[in-house]
């Protein structure tokens, strides 16, 4: 008797998620990981047009559905005006990575008002605004993933005075978010990365030896190792993990 062999559901089939910053980095390697199991993501970017077409063209040349907005975590407009526009084509959202972020470091006492504003606006405004246009319209098993870093628990270093503060607001936001939201069945969780090979942080910088002396493993993470932990926080698997911050950084706040 010949038997039937079912087509198996991927993990995120018929998911709906929306990732910001999503053309590089962290951001691509998300959105590959949310599309290879099932999800039609839909990624934001500001200036990167051309990556970000590039890669929805490779998800979409695996099989998979991904959608390039432009749209710049730093114009309150933009942003809200994409979550929106995804809910009024699919009519709701299952995942929501808060991944956009920027860095400038330099001494203290140079930053001027206009830099400490970008920063606040695109490393947390721009999350509360995503978080705050999505949430009713998450279904019961809705995720809030925000990208923030280790540095929030531990300033590596001096010249790093704005970003650390405005990765630190995420915790409270994620602690009091998750009640607001927990009753509906929604999680809300944020991962801290560390040191992890980017361009915006290569493990061949001249910074990189520093850092490897600092962690408990001695070497840089990937970009596919946040992923994996984005894929499992919106997982059923990660159903009963909310309200809290996960650090990924191999050790160096140990």
């Amino acid at each position: 008797m010949t038997k039937i062999k079912q087509k198996s559901m991927k993990r995120f089939e018929n998911k709906i998620a929306f990732v910001t910053g999503g053309s590089r980095g962290m951001g691509a390697a998300i959105v590959k990981r949310l599309a290879s199991e099932g999800a039609h993501v839909v990624f934001t970017y500001s200036k990167s047009g051309e990556k970000a077409e590039l890669l929805a063209k490779e998800v979409t040349e695996a099989g998979g559905l991904a959608k390039a907005v432009k749209a710049d975590s730093d114009d309150a407009h933009d942003l809200t005006k994409a979550v929106n526009e995804l809910v009024a084509e699919h009519g709701h959202i299952d995942i929501l990575v808060n991944n956009a972020g920027i860095y400038n470091g330099k001494p203290f006492e140079s930053h001027t008002l206009e830099e400490y504003e970008e920063i606040m606006n695109v490393n947390v405004r721009a999350v509360y605004l995503a978080s705050h246009a999505a949430a009713p319209h998450f279904p019961a098993g809705g995720r809030v993933i925000t990208i923030g870093s280790n540095m929030a628990d531990n300033a590596v270093g001096p010249q790093t005075t704005l970003y650390t503060m405005s990765k630190s607001a995420l915790q409270g936001f994620t602690r009091g978010l998750s009640r607001d939201l927990g009753a509906k069945g929604i999680t809300v969780n944020l991962i801290q990365p560390g040191p992890v090979n980017t361009d915006m942080n290569p493990s061949d910088s001249e910074l990189a030896d520093f850092m490897r002396g600092r962690m408990a493993l001695g070497e840089y993470g990937t970009t596919e190792d946040i992923a994996g932990l984005v894929s499992y926080l919106a997982s059923e698997e990660g159903k009963f993990i909310t309200g809290t911050a996960i650090t990924i950084d191999g050790g160096l706040n140990a």
